[in-house]
């Protein structure tokens, strides 16, 4: 059986390493860190426990797909729960909107906004329906390896359909007219880490997919999935290294032969990298002859999403007015996400606040609370300052004082019994996002489908990538599915034939 080495224990590469241990490859997963996860992982201290990274659960189908792939059944590996509303959106201390799916109360909210506005919406969601479609179809679901692959009568023609050159903001303006609304409609192309000012018009499927697939939660966290995932992944005889670094992809003859450990060379028949492309290939692959179309200058001048500053609060108080889910709109929504794409700190950010422990009390002591607060910022490419520790407490500082002055949760600081702040620079060093850019390449128009990575790197034989900087692109299902689309092209290039 030929042996595959996956360097990067994310999801990506414990989905490639599950999927191929089923097709009979002999899989070695190995991972930096002390547990797998990548950038979903736990902050543990004090005795609370947080999410690191990812929170918010959607399209679970896809997530019970890797179980259901090999003969498992997902029940016996992780609990999830289904959550309405979803979410509640806080446009400032006295409007507070909840976001609920079931179809009464969403008709009666967009009532309330008026008749046009109901209507408006529910063409959006035909018509972003109809797209999503189109792209899961074309695009989403194969590869590009070749010009022919894009450049055909069918592919253009499904490219019009998407329509491809419109925005996220202006695609969703179409339909309803309400600012609120539109807010409502576009700010999720911030979990990829790309403005919806200027993000591609199919990225307003996320909220599409919120309303027809739900939102869920799985007990423990969102690191409860990979809870299950190490599980079977250890019922199933695959190889785990923790603790290990990879320091380069071992290469002869235009081809990966394994990598290198230390002075050690792991040898196998392939490899699939699910470290943060850019990362590499200007740390993995040192020799650019190795890698002409990704050679550092060519990095530099690509286009990365934003970073987010995390702030894992233990509390000693309940938050009983907010939900798991929670979101605040700065007043000045546009000028803010400006500020994060042109490398400046924005002074009046949006936030969101997760609550996991509302659902699962065993993620704080009794009484206790644990809250994520996310705020969107740039990367580290372009930005001017340092995160040293006086940014860090001066930023720290403007975040509490909005949400004091936004009335969130009062009196905030007071109740502060446990403390862990992440930056960019954690990012970059924690799981080798390039930049600090914690979803990887931006899915930028010049940056998706063809001309985004893909899972079979060009130039290098037995070499395969997965991950958000590779092709269909960020957010966790997505990344599942360019799991897929690799373990389909090593399927087809390394077939799993006695040698």
């Amino acid at each position: 059986m030929k042996k595959v080495i996956i360097v990067g224990g994310g999801i990506g590469g414990c989905v490639s390493a599950i999927k191929l241990k089923h097709h009979g490859y002999d899989v070695t997963l190995i991972e930096k860190n002390s547990s797998l996860g990548g950038k979903i992982n736990q902050v543990k201290k004090d005795g609370f426990t947080f999410d690191m990274g990812p929170t918010i659960v959607m399209m679970p189908h896809m997530y019970d797909e890797v179980f259901t792939y090999v003969g498992k059944n997902p029940d016996d590996y992780y609990t999830k729960t289904q959550l309405n509303p979803i979410y509640n959106v806080y446009f400032s201390k006295e409007d507070k909107v909840e976001v609920n799916t079931d179809l009464v109360h969403l008709t009666r909210f967009l009532e309330s906004m008026g008749e046009q506005e109901a209507s408006g919406y529910f063409r959006y969601l035909n018509d972003i329906y109809e797209r999503y479609v189109v792209a899961k179809e074309h695009f989403l679901e194969k590869t590009f390896n070749h010009p022919r692959d894009v450049f055909n009568f069918k592919t253009l023609w499904n490219g019009l359909k998407l329509k491809t050159f419109d925005t996220a903001y202006h695609s969703v303006s179409k339909f309803v007219k309400s600012e609120k609304l539109r807010k409502l409609l576009s700010f999720q192309t911030l979990y990829i880490g790309i403005s919806p000012y200027v993000g591609p018009s199919i990225y307003s499927i996320i909220p599409m997919v919120e309303t027809l697939y739900g939102i869920w939660f799985f007990k423990g966290g969102m690191y409860g999935y990979i809870q299950g995932l190490e599980r079977l992944m250890k019922e199933m005889g695959i190889k785990i290294m923790l603790n290990t670094q990879v320091d380069e992809i071992f290469i002869s003859n235009k081809q990966a032969k394994g990598v290198v450990v230390g002075e050690d060379i792991l040898c196998a028949d392939l490899v699939i990298n699910n470290t943060d492309f850019p990362y590499a290939m200007k740390h993995l692959i040192k020799n650019e002859k190795h890698r002409p179309s990704y050679t550092n200058k060519k990095l530099e001048k690509m286009d990365y999403s934003s970073s987010a500053f995390m702030m894992y609060l233990g509390l000693n108080k309940k938050l009983d007015h907010l939900n798991v889910h929670n979101l605040y709109l700065s007043p000045d929504f546009e000028g803010n996400i400006k500020d994060i794409f042109n490398a400046t700190l924005p002074p009046t950010p949006s936030m969101y606040f997760y609550v996991p422990s509302k659902l699962d009390p065993s993620l704080a002591p009794e009484g206790h609370e644990s809250l994520y607060v996310l705020v969107p910022i740039p990367s580290l490419k372009g930005f001017k300052q340092s995160w040293n520790e006086e940014l860090i407490q001066t930023y720290r500082r403007e975040i509490l004082d909005r949400i004091a002055s936004e009335g969130i949760i009062e009196n905030l600081e007071s109740h502060i019994v446990s403390e862990t702040i992440l930056t960019p620079k954690d990012w970059e060093e924690k799981v080798h996002a390039h930049y600090g850019a914690t979803f990887g390449l931006a899915p930028t128009l010049k940056q998706s489908n063809n001309f985004r990575p893909q899972p079979k790197f060009k130039g290098l034989d037995h070499f395969y990538h997965t991950g958000s900087s590779i092709h269909p692109g960020a957010g966790i299902p997505i990344v599942m599915m360019s799991a897929q689309l690799c373990v389909n092209e090593v399927l087809k290039y390394d077939p799993n034939t006695e040698k």
